[in-house]
């Protein structure tokens, strides 16, 4: 079912009595990279994904965004639709947004999935690199720079086998249609974002980490490293996955999310 939350496009599956799942996708995506997960999971869990502002479906506005409205987005989400204590299942810089969302509010929240993301802001040099996306699409458009930026995402086993090649080619067709505004706004969200990395120590709800054995954007040593600072927190690694493990390896990335949350 789809809903409007604010400017938010939202989508639930499931039975509003179970347990919820909050699936929050990286960037430059959109909800529909859950979508494996969401369709092994619906029949068990109540599942809710949303486009994160200027994102998929959902409005762009003026793109001047702070990670904190993509926090106040994600408790409206909870809010409107009258969630106790969501399990938050997120990528990237969706794992931005929950850790800053816990480090705000841990009570909100069952438990977390923190998939290939990181605690630490960007460092001078990352900020600069953001600033350079900005001025890369401003001057030459979208493609110049979602097409580079995607690529890196995924594993080469993925990019050079033709039957996992069509995930990639998939995913690359849908953040082509990004609207530009959304794109800098985004960039410039994550380069705004304060540093959760000493909170991590704090966390005192259920955590599980999953990070792709080939990802380059956050490599198993560092998700394993945020992971030690967790109390009493999971890991895994999905094989022959990069920074896109749910969708590089669903079947993986799934069967540690159900057995994880079916803890509890």
């Amino acid at each position: 079912m789809q809903k409007k939350v604010n400017d938010l496009v939202v989508w639930t599956e499931g039975n509003p009595k179970k347990k919820p799942i909050i699936f929050i996708h990286g960037f430059p995506y959109d909800h529909t990279m859950w979508h494996n997960q969401i369709s092994a999971l619906k029949n068990d869990f109540y599942c809710i994904s949303y486009d994160l502002r200027g994102l998929g479906q959902s409005k762009p506005g003026d793109g001047q965004y702070t990670m904190e409205m993509h926090v106040d987005d994600l408790f409206s989400v909870i809010k409107e639709l009258k969630l106790r204590k969501p399990v938050v299942c997120a990528l990237s810089m969706g794992g931005y947004i929950t850790l800053r969302a816990v480090e705000r509010d841990q009570s909100k929240f069952k438990a977390l999935v923190l998939c290939d993301t990181k605690s630490e802001a960007d460092t001078n040099m990352g900020k600069l690199t953001r600033a350079s996306a900005i001025k890369l699409i401003n001057e030459k458009g979208v493609e110049k720079f979602v097409v580079p930026f995607v690529k890196n995402c995924f594993s080469d086993i993925t990019l050079k086998e033709k039957k996992r090649r069509i995930v990639y080619t998939e995913t690359l067709d849908k953040a082509l249609k990004t609207k530009a505004v959304g794109l800098k706004g985004a960039l410039l969200a994550m380069a705004g974002r304060t540093d959760t990395s000493e909170f991590l120590p704090k966390i005192t709800i259920p955590t599980l980490l999953i990070v792709g054995q080939l990802d380059k954007l956050t490599p198993p040593n560092v998700m394993k490293e945020m992971s030690g600072k967790i109390p009493n927190s999971d890991f895994g690694i999905a094989p022959r996955a990069g920074h896109m493990a749910p969708l590089e390896n669903p079947g993986f990335v799934t069967d540690m999310i159900k057995g994880f949350v079916g803890q509890f």
